[in-house]
């Protein structure tokens, strides 16, 4: 049996240095509580900027002030920082999945919407790039690649993941399910209807488990001066209220969509991802190879592997 842990806790937007620590108490805290594996939200260290969306005009100080805060806050994998939240994981003896805002170099303005895998060893086993941002998402986030297409080997079980609008590329969702997924890691800014259907689909798909983590943000813990745009960007909602939780092989709910600040608990049983492709496996005696054929670039096409 594998226990997990996802983190609702509100992230401390633009603050690189509060979420490390924020990040550190949650991991302990799984592990004592016996998880195998924590999960974070999408760009969870750092904070998901919905301002972009109402900030998309030439030439705009305002979204540059904004841009620029936001690279400072991001992460760079290779950096004191990095290593810090490696130590965590290590210390603990826990895996970890976390949405960050990924700086290509310390010295460089590209950053990405990143998946981070840390073992329980404390090593980096995966870094996935979101394919391609949405919409004005273009204005802050570079389009990641194929390098972080896969799923890696833990003690929790082969993990996977995507990142939000990702998991309406088909081509996307098959190149994990040719992995051996096991645990698809799932992460959004927010959980509507869409997006829970998303979820489920993806796990009936690929007999797998989804781990699906929505980021808990409340309006009033955004810093004042950027409190209209953040609001503006989300379509007028009153902020990102959660809603993560876990979908089993069938694709119906194990926990969840849990809304609100509380983490979400769950225990596992990996051999219900052999059991369900009993009917259904897509990349095995329900595939067509003879007519259809996938090919992934997992080239890291800015800096070097992790």
């Amino acid at each position: 049996m594998t226990k997990l842990h996802i983190v609702q806790d509100t992230p401390p937007l633009l603050d690189l240095a509060a979420g490390i620590a924020m990040a550190r108490t949650a991991i302990r805290d799984a592990a004592e509580d016996g998880a195998d594996l924590i999960v974070f939200p999408e760009t969870w260290l750092g904070g998901y900027p919905s301002w972009v969306f109402g900030m998309a005009g030439w030439d705009s100080a305002e979204a540059r002030s904004w841009f620029g805060r936001l690279v400072e806050a991001s992460l760079v994998l290779d950096s004191p920082q990095g290593a810090v939240l490696c130590e965590a994981a290590r210390d603990a003896g826990i895996t970890v999945v976390m949405g960050v805002n990924e700086r290509a170099r310390a010295s460089s303005a590209t950053i990405f919407n990143s998946l981070v895998t840390i073992g329980p060893d404390g090593r980096i086993l995966n870094v996935h790039r979101k394919l391609l941002p949405t919409h004005t998402e273009r204005i802050v986030w570079a389009p990641g690649d194929g390098a972080g297409l896969r799923a890696v080997a833990t003690p929790a079980g082969r993990i996977g993941g995507l990142v939000c609008w990702e998991h309406w590329h088909p081509l996307a969702r098959q190149a994990l399910h040719a992995d051996d997924e096991q645990i698809h890691v799932a992460v959004w800014p927010d959980m509507p209807s869409s997006h829970q259907l998303a979820c489920r689909s993806y796990a009936f798909e690929g007999r797998c488990f989804v781990v699906s983590a929505g980021t808990y943000l409340p309006v009033e813990r955004v810093p004042e001066a950027l409190r209209q745009a953040f609001i503006t960007g989300l379509g007028g909602q009153d902020g990102l209220q959660g809603g993560s939780g876990v979908v089993g092989p069938d694709g119906e709910y194990l926990v969840g969509p849990v809304f609100g600040g509380e983490t979400v608990v769950a225990t596992i049983d990996l051999a219900d991802t052999i059991r369900f492709k009993h009917d259904l496996d897509v990349v095995g005696h329900y595939d067509r190879r003879d007519v259809f054929q996938l090919t992934v670039n997992r080239r890291r096409e800015i800096g070097g592997d992790p």
